[in-house]
């Protein structure tokens, strides 16, 4: 097999992350391709080998798979790259996504050395616990500007699959609630009429660059937030622009309660949202969202996990895992707006959060004054940095990392603490998977490890794991 060439075969399994096995024909050659689903028949290109290793790019399915049983529902799927699992029933996405991080986390506790008599692993693998929705979940999303084709409409949404250029415009979404399909329409409908052009990826000249929205699922609050480069279409004043763009906002029929509309200005050359300023066109730039009996204010950059709902699910599943810590003092490392320590913090001594982003831990500090919580501490900075500044001893420790994972040169900072438990919450299971044979080699043990499913329709899923401390 070479670089370039296209060939079909069926999908026989596939491991974490949605890696499609597929054999082709009578070679004896096995291929990965992603965004499959097992049991369908695909057309793919071999687009890499290294090392005997091939992987493919799906072209197209030709044959669904026997699984595929649900109607889509959605005009974008399969082109958008948000959604794969669209056509499973959920209880077939959820025993697919169970038996990936099983498998994936198995192997891990096997090279660890973690295993019975028989050399299977041993720990408690407890399942996937479901979203409490399956459509419309998500409280975030940030939707780019561009086109369809080279100077085509403005379009306004997501990327297409494997397109570093083509928007599709997603304005039929089925993962957000419908006031966010309405506030894209509106927002589209009138960059098209006063034929504003979007930020070129390769020239970096242009003016519309995303569209932030955020609702919270519980109180129903929603904020807006148009991102821009500073370069003024044809020179024009933008402010009557902004303004009535502002206006048909507020006029909006929506479910939900509008509670501010910024204007961000980002001229950075990489294509993310970055804030180099932000103007307040209307309203307030924070929105209020609820979990767990407490109330957290969140602002347009700060992290918060999007779907509020599957949150709770997640969030109680390591308050149980951590158990009693009435008497302890609990770090929680990457704590981002600080979620998991207060919701600790009612049933611990003492909780010290450390999150690199300053805005997160100015959100987190605000939250725990407004749920009337004094025994949590907040500080800003790396955790392999800020770890030797702080003078207390932790009794126990919560992780909850960034999808990259731990930094190598943090972990043994953390595990020479020696704490008897450590609450590993992983939205990219391959790096917990990654760091487990670490823990286990400095005396640790994976005791009990679940499956919280916070993205429905797509490959992703949360892990929740519990380390105990041996003899």
């Amino acid at each position: 097999m070479k670089k370039g060439e296209i060939y079909e075969g069926t999908v026989e399994r596939v491991s974490f992350p949605n890696k499609g096995h597929v054999r082709v024909g009578g070679e004896d050659s096995e291929v990965i391709v992603k965004n499959t689903i097992p049991g369908q028949t695909v057309r793919f290109r071999i687009n890499k080998k290294k090392a005997g290793r091939l992987e493919g790019q799906l072209l197209s399915v030709l044959q669904p798979s026997a699984l595929e049983t649900e109607d889509a529902g959605c005009s974008l799927f399969p082109q958008c790259g948000g959604c794969t699992y669209r056509t499973l029933p959920y209880a077939e996405q959820l025993k697919l996504k169970e038996g990936e991080i099983r498998s994936l986390i198995g192997q891990a506790l096997i090279e660890g050395g973690q295993i019975r008599g028989d050399g299977s692993p041993d720990y408690e693998f407890e399942g996937i616990r479901p979203s409490p929705m399956e459509k419309g979940y998500r409280n975030k999303m940030e939707y780019a500007f561009g086109d369809m084709e080279k100077d085509g409409e403005l379009t306004l949404g997501l990327h297409r699959k494997n397109s570093t250029y083509d928007i599709l415009t997603a304005d039929r979404c089925q993962i957000v609630h419908e006031d966010f399909n309405r506030i894209l329409s509106c927002v589209l409908a009138f960059c098209r009429r006063q034929n504003w052009t979007y930020c070129h990826k390769i020239s970096h000249e242009g003016y519309l660059r995303h569209l932030l929205v955020r609702r919270a699922s519980v109180t129903g609050e929603i904020l807006i937030d148009l991102v821009t480069t500073s370069q003024c279409p044809d020179g024009k004043d933008l402010n009557d622009g902004l303004k009535e763009l502002c206006a048909q906002l507020r006029s909006l029929d929506l479910e939900g309660t509008l509670i501010g509309v910024l204007h961000t200005v980002n001229d950075s050359v990489a294509d993310i949202i970055r804030n180099d300023r932000t103007d307040l066109l209307y309203g307030r730039d924070y929105f209020y969202e609820e979990l767990l009996g407490l109330r957290f204010r969140i602002t347009p950059f700060s992290f918060f996990q999007t779907n509020s709902r599957g949150a709770e699910v997640l969030y109680s599943t390591a308050r149980e895992f951590l158990g009693d810590v009435e008497n302890q003092t609990v770090f929680d490392l990457y704590s981002g707006t600080g979620t998991i320590a207060q919701i600790i913090a009612p049933v611990a001594k003492k909780v010290v959060g450390v999150e690199i982003v300053e805005e997160a831990v100015a959100a987190a500090r605000e939250n725990a004054r407004l749920n009337g919580l004094d025994n949590c501490r907040f500080l800003a900075g790396d955790v392999l940095k800020v770890l030797d500044e702080i003078p207390e001893k932790p009794d126990s420790i919560i992780l909850d990392p960034p999808r990259e994972g731990i930094h190598p040169k943090a972990l043994p900072k953390i595990i020479s603490y020696g704490v008897s438990r450590i609450i590993y919450i992983s939205c990219k299971p391959t790096s917990l998977a990654r760091d487990l044979p670490i823990f286990l080699t400095h005396g640790y043990r994976l005791e009990r490890i679940a499956c919280v499913d916070l993205f429905p329709a797509t490959v992703h899923v949360e892990t929740v794991a519990l380390l105990t401390k041996t003899n």
